[in-house]
């Protein structure tokens, strides 16, 4: 009897491993008649492998361009921000170049790693990114994976990954997208303009090139208003009692004017096809933006009638905004082939921020007419190079293994401008501070058909970090230039997952890893002190931070159309890095704290055939610091930037020739203060709970043009997300394709 049972489960290991074998070769299966049946959703980013999305490890989400066509979307971060776990911080829409993308309750940009085409575009200053920096019109996909994400991607991915891929059409097209929008309520973002143009081809079925160049730029609205401490004195009217976001008694006394920004994308790839197994492929982006306020307005006036501009202690640079831009290139080379059974992939790839600034106007002397102002300026750089083979051992395991290098380098400077209105007035440096990074690492994942219907991952990553050429010096002050020791580290993380099918409609998932993020350029060397004496001092000596986070999900399919989900996550943070005080005119960054996020995704999706789809999906995020050595009122109190509770419902139809998609979002209380003081709502600095909701209808003119109109902030909410949001607008736009 127990011969036979052995038999029995060694035949079924054996039958599971060739069909699996099928599933992990890389190779679709072929139908009756010779065709290829094609998986509907395939991605890349969970297992380094094309893998159907359904059946990859761990929570996975994918965006696609057609999903981008439905909603109004003018940055990329606007396609993610109805997934369940992610948080996007654009509190003023597209005028908020450096927005931040989080996932699962670890905020900062600097715990969630941002990818385009494998190159990084995490800085190497801060680790946040450029938002503008990528057209939405240029991707394919993007594909979000949630969780610990280190085993494969290396630093920056503790609360997960998001890698957008750029398209490649397979034959001739041209489009043309043309579209205006203005505001429908005081607070919309005025007369806002796009154009953008695309052209892809494919020759002999060899050379393909895709060229796309898209331009959007709009006035704004006045987003940021000037509330002082300081009552005006008597004589003057105009202003109005508020408070900040701690409580505190303000006077509104103004705005600092209608904030607009503009942002130019060009993106030019090409792919050359030696055979159906081996391909080399380029990419070129180049990103440039800039934003500045323009219309300053006081509310004040005094006897005679005449604006009040200054008072007492405020002056008139209080009414002033900080104008900014930046420039940005990226360069990716890819190679693709197979020596069967192996197939490998290389890539090597340059972020090249080469301008990053802002300009400041002196807060004791600018005025509207001029005046003296401060540059600042932090290009930097990170080079990328990858290299993965995937090949079969045996029948049931599929094995990648790999290297990879990471440098980054930056420099950031401040000097005095003699006019804070002319950029090109510069005059001395008064700061500098700099310094480099490189990790290397190797990598292996292994994919084991256990077996039919069970699929286990196991994975590691092994790093080495240096930091290195660490310098500062602020002009005139005594203890400068400081410079910093080289130094290094190791990190070693591993991850785990099983994916089970018991039903046809059944889905189970169960993953676990460890993540870290080491510490950015800013967090090392940049040290400085105040005017009135106080030093920030940075750590060259900061460890890396980690993460270890589990989660599981259940999905079932219900009646037909019919599908929900399910998922727990945790994750436990340590080494978290604060900025402390070691003396009354001295703070220092260590590392002092940690944290933990727990919390439950749900969503639900029907479908009427192919003509309407209804969805809806909750996060609940219970993420809190648990220590914290550097700011011990911390402990206990909610993680920043991280809401409670966050919903999405929405809906879209499909009807001959007529489209439309709604969307609603609610995003609960943010803190910005770590020990959760900020507790006022409707004020300058809030982070307010809010709902907006959007709506977008489209019309297929002709098989060649399209024309759409959308209504942002439907029902016109009023809320900061520590600036004033943008309230109701419109916008149009017809697209020609041929």
């Amino acid at each position: 009897m127990m011969k036979k049972l052995v038999v029995s489960l060694l035949s079924g290991f054996v039958s599971s491993c060739l069909l699996g074998s099928v599933a992990m070769g890389a190779e679709p299966p072929e139908n009756m008649d010779g065709t290829i049946t094609n998986l509907e959703e395939v991605v890349v980013s969970a297992t380094r492998t094309e893998h159907d999305r359904d059946t990859a490890p761990g929570t996975v989400a994918v965006v696609s361009t057609e999903d981008m066509k439905k909603r109004n979307i003018t940055t990329f971060d606007d396609a993610l921000n109805t997934i369940p776990g992610v948080v996007t911080s654009r509190g003023k829409g597209v005028m908020d170049g450096m927005s931040a993308i989080t996932l699962r309750g670890l905020p900062g940009q600097n715990r969630t790693l941002i990818m385009v085409d494998g190159i990084t575009l995490n800085n190497p200053f801060s680790g946040f990114i450029l938002s503008n920096s990528v057209s939405p019109g240029a991707l394919e996909r993007i594909e979000v994976v949630k969780g610990a994400s280190s085993s494969l991607y290396g630093g920056y991915a503790m609360g997960g990954a998001i890698h957008m891929i750029t398209r490649m059409p397979a034959k001739r097209e041209f489009t043309l997208q043309t579209g205006y929008g203005s505001s429908l309520a005081g607070d919309g973002m005025e007369n806002t303009r796009r154009v953008a143009v695309s052209y892809g081809d494919s020759f002999k079925d060899k050379l393909r090139i895709f060229i796309h160049n898209d331009y959007l730029a709009t006035d704004g609205y006045r987003s940021d208003l000037n509330a002082q401490s300081s009552q005006p004195g008597a004589g003057i009217t105009g202003y109005s009692a508020t408070t900040d976001a701690y409580g505190a008694t303000k006077y509104l006394v103004g705005d600092k004017g209608k904030n607009g920004s503009w942002q130019d994308n060009l993106t030019l790839k090409t792919e050359y096809s030696f055979s159906s197994d081996t391909k080399l492929s380029f990419t070129f982006m180049k990103s440039a933006g800039g934003f500045d306020y323009k219309e300053q307005q006081t509310f004040l006036k005094n006897a005679a009638g005449d604006d009040v501009w200054s008072y007492g202690t405020v002056k008139e640079a209080s009414f002033l905004g900080v104008n900014g831009g930046n420039d940005q290139y990226l360069y990716n080379l890819g190679f693709e082939t197979r020596i069967a059974p192996v197939a490998l992939k290389m890539t090597l790839g340059l972020m090249d921020q080469t301008s990053s600034w802002t300009v400041a106007p002196n807060a004791a002397s600018a005025t509207r007419a001029g005046g003296a102002g401060k540059l600042s300026s932090t290009p930097g750089s990170v080079r990328n190079a990858d290299l993965q083979a995937t090949f079969p051992v045996y029948l049931c395991n599929l094995l990648t293994v790999g290297g990879a290098f990471r440098g980054g380098s930056v420099r950031t400077t401040d000097y005095t401008l003699s006019d804070w209105r002319d950029e090109g007035s510069k005059g001395n440096l008064t700061y500098e501070a700099k310094g480099s990074d490189r990790s290397f690492a190797l990598f292996a994942q292994d994919e084991i058909a256990l077996l039919e219907n069970l699929t286990a991952y196991i994975g590691f990553r092994q790093d080495w970090w240096e930091t290195y050429d660490g310098y500062a010096n602020q002009a005139g002050t005594a203890g400068y230039p400081k410079t910093f020791d080289s130094r290094s580290a190791t990190t070693f993380s591993p991850k785990a997952a099983l994916v089970y099918k018991p039903f046809d409609q059944t889905m189970l998932k169960v993953s676990g890893g460890q993540a870290f993020r080491t510490p950015t350029a800013y967090e090392l060397y940049r040290t400085w002190t105040t005017g009135s004496g106080v030093t920030y001092n940075s750590n060259p000596d900061l460890k890396p931070e980690t993460n270890t986070s589990w989660d599981a999900s259940i999905s079932q399919g219900l009646w037909k159309g019919a599908s929900i989900k399910g998922t727990y996550f945790e994750n436990h943070i340590s080494d978290l890095i604060y900025s402390t005080p070691i003396s009354a005119t001295a703070k220092k960054q260590i590392n002092a704290g940690k944290a933990e996020s727990k919390g439950v995704e749900m969503e639900a999706e029907q479908r009427f055939g192919a003509h309407v789809r209804l969805y809806a999906n909750y996060t609940y995020t219970d993420a809190r610091i648990t220590e914290n050595s550097a700011v011990p009122a911390s402990v206990g109190k909610r993680m920043t930037t991280v809401p409670e509770h966050m919903y999405n419902v929405g809906a879209d139809v499909e009807y001959g020739p007529f489209g439309a998609a709604f969307t609603g979002r609610y995003v609960g209380k943010r803190y910005g203060n770590d020990t959760n003081s900020d507790t006022a709502r409707n004020v300058q600095g809030a982070y307010d709970p809010y709902f907006t909701a959007d709506i977008k209808m489209r019309y297929k003119l002709a098989s060649w043009a399209t024309a759409t109109f959308s209504i942002n902030n439907l029902l016109d909410e009023q809320y900061f997300s520590y600036s004033k949001a943008p309230g109701r607008s419109w916008y149009s736009d017809v697209t020609f394709t041929f």
